[in-house]
């Protein structure tokens, strides 16, 4: 019994049996997924124990959770995404970003992040994100995501500048922005002022889209990596310019710290959780057999659930990886937005949930904009660790991870990237690395985006 509750406290901060409630809460629903597991036959999740005398254990070992020897992908190369001049994805930081990431209690390390200078070789052009992983193989699924969607969106943006002939429907744009709430609602139709001479913007978009399907299908057809009830949510951007263009996919989350007209510093929500009661979200879901409720024991958090069985029970409606509910209303189609910045914007801070289920925007924003901006990541992220310690003593602290992009580079930031601390979970297996140089005629092979 103490270890169904120890598999559910590690693997269930998305998933069914998040640690919130007493042991006997946690043995329900764990009790739930093995009847979910004997009809399907996933033995690759988990392992039922009791199976008679010498039965296998309930989840691999820790240490040893990706099992055995891994094979390398076909056609993969030495690529070495350590040495890549300007990305950065350990704790660190640089003239304009500060990032840090920190284990929480739950077991091996899911969240995964990046900063990437100089992106796709275009001077000033900067990409970011935060990846959270989830399910027995969250961390692999997010370090993937991590090092593969941003060759993928590279490749698609190089091909729409060949191919600048073709045009995209501005009237397929994911969403635009909500001037009274601050941030944009999802699948709102943007507005011909917003769009106006943007085609630079509905390029990036049009690319956004096109690697995340294309990563979505990397994972599924993975050789080493069981995605079917694990996955990661990416929040992601990419500064060009004045420009930040952001694609979400599930519950991670932009804020934005700028100043209003009386110079007093604000936050701005730059996109918006993909939960699944959010009406636009339910409505797919449900069209498609999936169900959405929430358990007794934590009424606010609604989850996505099989047709027939109260499994797997995700907090998102979107999430790369995550297979046994595709078919089921849960897409990786990212919420694609953008924001042109003004002279009173200062920084934008990405983050995983660990951060903004205990701190708020104005908290976050406040935090960030009150330290150095080298250290400003690691403060927000031992801000938030402390805040759990409060707002949650008997519950395991989540893992957390935050970067911090910054407009204004001439400030006291005049270190150049330092890894402070390292992050074992963080770091590159090069068995699991294949060479994306060259996808760059990948685009012909696209189909429809899923809606």
């Amino acid at each position: 019994m103490t270890q169904a509750v120890e598999v559910l406290n590690r693997y269930g901060t998305d998933l069914v049996g998040e640690p919130r409630g007493s042991e006997s809460e946690c043995t329900a629903g764990f009790e739930c997924f093995l009847n979910v597991v004997r009809a399907l036959g996933m033995g690759s999740c988990i392992s039922e124990a009791g199976g008679g005398g010498g039965s296998p254990p309930l989840l691999p070992d820790s240490n040893n959770l990706d099992g055995g020897k891994r094979r390398r992908l076909k056609g993969s190369s030495s690529f070495d995404y350590k040495v890549v001049p300007g990305r950065m994805f350990l704790n660190g930081s640089s003239d304009v970003a500060s990032l840090y990431c920190k284990q929480g209690k739950k077991g091996i390390n899911q969240d995964a992040m990046l900063v990437w200078e100089d992106f796709g070789s275009k001077e000033g052009t900067i990409f970011c994100g935060v990846f959270d992983g989830h399910g027995p193989y969250g961390h692999r699924v997010a370090k993937r995501v991590r090092d593969s969607f941003p060759l993928k969106l590279i490749a698609q943006w190089d091909l729409h500048h060949k191919n600048k002939d073709g045009h995209s429907d501005h009237s397929s744009a994911a969403g635009s922005y909500n001037s009274e709430n601050g941030f944009r609602l999802v699948d709102e139709k943007p507005s011909d002022n917003e769009l106006d001479g943007a085609s630079t913007i509905l390029t990036l978009r049009e690319s956004f889209l096109k690697a995340c399907k294309f990563m979505d299908k990397e994972l599924k057809l993975h050789p080493d990596i069981d995605c079917f009830c694990s996955g990661t949510t990416a929040v992601t951007l990419i500064k060009q310019g004045q420009d930040l263009v952001i694609g979400n996919v599930g519950d991670s989350r932009a804020v934005l710290g700028t100043r209003d007209h009386n110079d007093s510093l604000m936050a701005v929500q730059l996109t918006i959780d993909l939960k699944p009661n959010l009406p636009r979200e339910e409505e797919r879901i449900k069209l498609r057999r999936g169900r959405v409720f929430s358990l007794p024991n934590e009424p606010d958090v609604s989850r996505v659930w099989l047709p027939n069985s109260d499994f797997p029970g995700l907090a998102m409606a979107r999430a790369f990886g995550d297979f046994c509910l595709k078919d089921f209303g849960l897409i990786a189609v990212p919420d694609v937005s953008h924001h042109r910045l003004t002279e009173k914007d200062e920084f934008v801070v990405l983050a995983t949930d660990g951060i903004w289920d205990v701190l708020s925007n104005e908290e976050v924003v406040d935090i960030v904009a009150s330290s150095a901006q080298s250290s400003a990541a690691r403060t927000l992220v031992e801000s938030a660790v402390k805040a759990w310690k409060t707002k949650y003593p008997f519950c395991k602290i989540d893992d957390c991870a935050a970067v911090c992009l910054f407009f204004d580079s001439s400030s006291e930031l005049k270190s150049a990237y330092e890894t402070d601390e390292l992050i074992p979970e963080a770091s590159i297996d090069q068995s699991e690395q294949s060479s994306l140089l060259g996808e760059k005629g990948i685009g012909a092979e696209a189909e429809n985006h899923q809606q």
